[in-house]
């Protein structure tokens, strides 16, 4: 079947976070709530992209950006659809996107224990970068979806 490729819309929530929670992507009951998204892709209306095959949304990208640095926040394709180059296409996409909105960087949080999506980042042209501590602060309280999650 032949895969169609197109803007996220909010009609499409509930099939990517599907895919997201199947790629254990991390994410929280707040930002990555349907409002939370919703929000999300007004801000960013032209950044983000799925994967259509036979009308199921096979893979997505959720992308944006600050008006300074373009953002990867989820990106995921289903197991069964790997290896086809969707993903691939769907960064082209979302890089292409930024680009066109002036953005001239992009930057990305892959969770070290995800060895094959560390490897798909590299093969896409992304650096690690290693001059860096990445950190974080919550402003609310949110619930941690990820079943590996260990608070520390």
């Amino acid at each position: 079947m032949e895969i169609e490729y197109r803007l996220m819309k909010i009609e499409d929530y509930e099939q990517a976070y599907a895919l997201w929670i199947l790629c254990g992507n991390g994410l929280n009951d707040k930002d990555d709530s349907r409002e939370g998204i919703e929000k999300y892709l007004k801000r960013n209306p032209n950044t983000s992209f799925v994967a259509v095959c036979g009308g199921k949304v096979v893979g997505v990208i959720l992308c944006g950006h600050d008006g300074r640095r373009g953002i990867i926040q989820h990106a995921c394709v289903s197991s069964d659809h790997r290896r086809e180059g969707i993903g691939g296409k769907l960064v082209e996409l979302a890089l292409d996107a930024l680009k066109a909105e002036g953005i001239n960087k992009v930057l990305l949080v892959a969770f070290k224990k995800n060895a094959g999506g560390n490897a798909f980042w590299e093969s896409q042209g992304f650096t690690l970068r290693e001059d860096l501590n990445y950190r974080n602060k919550a402003l609310a309280e949110m619930v941690r979806i990820d079943p590996d999650y260990v608070k520390e």
